[in-house]
């Protein structure tokens, strides 16, 4: 009985202990995002600043105040801060080994915020995987495809890999290339596109529109057209051109062949 009696009251402080911590724990991870949303807005609301910047401060807070609040919990077990520091310096090495890769996405991320070759918003591709940067944080980039799918690509595979910023710059060269019969008159076909292109207004005037006899082809002459136009009006200036060219063309009497082959026969 005696002995049941000091197990209870030995049972008793660590449940104490062990509530005080879970607490802790969930209060800390609560005000841990709270205050990192609150940087987020405070710095996304600041026009000087870049919101990249926002997002990965956010993080940085979050994960400070997280660890604080672990060598609180640990405080809690009657664990000081100072042998913490002990603990994490005889097993540092044992640790560098274990994360070396969430490390290497660490400083990775650190280099992304530095140099910024991407920002939030933009349209890139790192490494052949292509996406909107929705977020940057300490450890991962995440994209988001035009149809809507989250790609997360760690921070260290992002600062190794070839990066292609289609956002970048302000504005874009749309290429085009229309084929037309080998019996059809290219100065004729050139001056259509010409004329579509400068009508519409969101075709610079300069770079003034180009078109030229680029190739000629097993069963077409390529035409080649470059237009420069602002950067977010790049797709629909490539869809549209291509369908009122060909709407013109058949308007004209200029024919976009099929691939075909001409057979002669020579006599014996």
């Amino acid at each position: 009985m005696d002995q049941a009696v000091d197990m209870a009251g030995q049972a008793w402080p660590i449940m104490m202990s062990a509530g005080k911590a879970l607490i802790v724990l969930v209060l800390g991870w609560i005000l841990a995002g709270a205050i990192a949303g609150m940087v987020r807005r405070r710095i996304n609301k600041t026009p000087q600043i870049d919101p990249t910047l926002g997002n990965f401060a956010a993080s940085v807070v979050k994960w400070v105040i997280l660890a604080m609040v672990l060598v609180a919990v640990l405080g809690i077990f009657g664990i000081e801060a100072t042998s913490i520091v002990a603990i994490l310096g005889a097993a540092s090495l044992a640790i560098g080994l274990a994360l070396q890769g969430t490390l290497s996405d660490l400083a990775a991320g650190v280099m992304l915020v530095v140099f910024r070759p991407y920002r939030l918003g933009q349209y890139v591709d790192i490494g052949g995987t292509a996406g909107t940067v929705r977020d940057l944080n300490l450890f991962t980039t995440e994209l988001v495809t035009p149809d809507n799918v989250q790609i997360i690509v760690p921070n260290g595979q992002a600062w190794g890999s070839v990066i292609t910023n289609f956002s970048a710059h302000d504005t874009r060269r749309v290429d085009l290339v229309f084929g037309i019969d080998y019996g059809d008159n290219a100065d004729e076909a050139m001056k259509i596109i010409l004329d579509i292109a400068k009508a519409d207004g969101r075709v610079h005037a300069d770079p003034e529109p180009w078109v030229r006899v680029t190739n000629l082809g097993d069963s077409s002459v390529d035409l080649t057209a470059r237009l420069w136009c602002n950067a977010a009006d790049y797709w629909d200036v490539k869809f549209e051109t291509t369908k009122t060219v060909k709407e013109a063309f058949d308007s004209k009497g200029v024919s976009i062949p099929y691939p075909h082959s001409v057979e002669i026969q020579k006599q014996a």
